[in-house]
């Protein structure tokens, strides 16, 4: 039905008994069916209203890759590996395509990271948000949707370590998204890419640093050591990516 075009976004599927019929399965096999769609996020339930193709940009859940992340053993240089494949060339789209409303938002993102420099965590979701940003104004849904993905599982590994970063390499780090903002605000996408790749770059050679710097825990709790606690900040990145 959806890959037929008689489901578009936001439509309503029909009830799962109908459903069933219109398929030919039992009602359980729908519901095991639309519990897999809903993962991948192809779906969305509404409770008390039903089940949904879901309007806007369309996402890739990053479950799947965190299970090969788990598996395989993502390093943090083949992370950004990844990132500088997709994010490089987003940034130069964003730079030729960026509505005002895209920029507005790169803009809200760059102010967050500068008045979050003392609150490692609050810095990291305003991090994530500004690649979103960068990604969803390259105009392609394609590059988007990956990137949220990778940025996704980048955060759920980086908030584990992020009070290990350093105030200059918070301030740094703010500056160097700003230079990207800057350059895709100019419409220059060759200036754009090229902080965008500075960025990545240096990013990941500080983590790398870190880690090489960082003995290894003790088996205590990391937040009640450092007398922080991400959950605020991961609930408002969860919160705002759900807007």
């Amino acid at each position: 039905m959806i890959e037929g075009g008689s489901l578009r976004p936001g439509d309503r599927l029909p009830a799962e008994r109908e459903l069933a019929v219109q398929i030919g399965v039992s009602r359980p096999t729908v519901r095991a069916g639309l519990r897999a769609l809903a993962a991948m996020g192809v779906v969305q339930s509404r409770h008390g209203s039903g089940t949904y193709i879901p309007s806007g940009p369309p996402t890739l859940g990053s479950q799947p890759l965190s299970f090969l992340a788990a598996l395989h053993g993502f390093s943090t240089e083949e992370m950004y590996e990844a990132r500088r494949i997709l994010e490089v060339g987003a940034a130069g789209l964003s730079a030729e395509r960026a509505t005002p409303e895209h920029i507005a938002s790169m803009a809200d993102e760059v102010a967050g990271l500068f008045s979050a420099l003392n609150d490692p965590h609050e810095f990291l979701v305003h991090d994530i948000k500004f690649h979103q940003a960068v990604a969803a104004a390259s105009g392609n849904p394609i590059v988007a949707s990956l990137v949220e993905m990778v940025s996704e599982l980048y955060y759920e590994r980086r908030r584990q370590t992020a009070d290990r970063a350093t105030d200059r390499n918070l301030r740094d780090a703010a500056e160097m998204h700003q230079r990207v903002y800057q350059a895709i605000r100019l419409r220059d996408p060759k200036a754009a890419r090229k902080a965008m790749n500075d960025h990545l770059i240096h990013s990941s050679a500080y983590q790398a640093r870190e880690a090489a710097e960082t003995p290894a825990p003790a088996a205590t709790n990391r937040s009640a050591r450092s007398g922080t606690d991400e959950r605020p900040a991961r609930r408002r990145y969860r919160r705002r990516r759900t807007t």
